[in-house]
């Protein structure tokens, strides 16, 4: 049975993701800031006939809990077959200008959607080159594409944020450099942007579903050795490709 670690998966599209892969017939180590609120959506989810699920305590952004969270899965499993860095924040308000959003409030986000990343990834890498067929997908967003935003006729083009947006387009610049660096390797790394989708990250103002978002994010993490390698696929790309550009 492959295993998978979905970071920020409690809720929303990582909670969609979770069940959709227990269903695919997957171990699911549902990663929770707070230990005890994943035990709770795991014994619902056992309630509603998903199993293989088991919450796992991980913060992105303190370094011991990222510790502890690899020990687990390597005593339990010892391997990680797939890790889906799906835990993020906002940044709270917008806009969020350049000229004016904080340091600090651009440095919390960055901790979480850039830095975060960069120490799950580095802390599971051991165990996912113990697998045959490692995936590592990292959930970004269109509002991280730096062509788009260049492009006038994007219909998210005034939709800036200084802190979000760019922490985003430097998860993707490091996708394709961790790509890189495991190109010769059996790994397929990714940017997946599940599109603007309705979650309480955005008081549910998108106009996706969960379920399309985290189908979308399946179909571009769980592929055979063919697959892509260190491209960036997007839900609001109207073509059958998904591709986006960086």
């Amino acid at each position: 049975m492959k295993s998978v670690l979905i970071t920020g998966a409690n809720r929303s599209i990582g909670l969609e993701i979770t069940k959709q892969l227990s269903k695919q017939g997957l171990f699911v180590y549902l990663g929770s800031r707070d230990l005890e609120k994943g035990n709770e959506v795991v014994k619902q989810l056992n309630k509603d006939g998903f199993q293989n699920i088991k919450a796992i305590e991980i913060d992105v952004t303190n370094p011991e809990s990222i510790l502890a969270a690899k020990n687990i899965v390597e005593s339990e499993q010892g391997k990680l077959d797939i890790l889906i860095n799906n835990a993020g924040i906002s940044g709270g308000q917008f806009p969020q200008t350049a000229s004016d959003t904080s340091v600090k409030d651009i440095k919390d986000v960055f901790e979480t959607n850039f830095f975060g990343v960069i120490s799950v990834t580095q802390a599971f890498l051991e165990l996912l080159k113990k697998s045959d067929s490692p995936r590592i997908s990292n959930i970004t967003s269109g509002l991280g594409s730096l062509t788009l935003h260049s492009d006038p006729t994007w219909k998210y083009y005034d939709f800036k944020s200084a802190a979000y947006g760019t922490s985003k387009a430097a998860l993707n610049a490091y996708t394709i450099v961790l790509a890189y660096e495991l190109k010769d390797l059996s790994f397929k790394v990714n940017a997946i942007d599940p599109g603007y989708t309705a979650t309480d990250f955005n008081h549910h103002s998108g106009p996706g579903t969960v379920e399309s978002a985290a189908s979308f994010i399946i179909k571009h993490t769980v592929t055979d050795e063919n697959g892509p390698n260190g491209q960036f696929f997007s839900n609001d790309i109207e073509d059958e490709t998904g591709i986006s550009p960086w």
